[in-house]
């Protein structure tokens, strides 16, 4: 379940942190712990992004479905 901090995240906040998540976990180093924290946090971040990301295509679809009706109409 997101937070409302994450919520709240902007796509490009999202984006940005997740990239650096994944920089991390490519890295290595890290105790199994701190990886799973970071895998879980990714993956909370992807949602965010994901929402972001459906809501732009849902959008997307209203305004084209809205221009082929209005060409319709003419």
């Amino acid at each position: 379940m997101s937070s409302k901090v994450d919520e709240a995240l902007s796509y490009e906040q999202a984006r940005d942190e997740l990239i650096e998540v994944v920089r991390r976990l490519e890295a290595g180093g890290s105790t199994l712990e701190e990886s799973l924290a970071l895998w879980e946090r990714g993956e909370e971040l992807a949602k965010v992004c994901r929402r972001w990301l459906e809501g732009a295509r849902e959008r997307l679809d209203a305004a084209l479905a809205e221009e082929a009706e209005e060409d319709e109409d003419e």
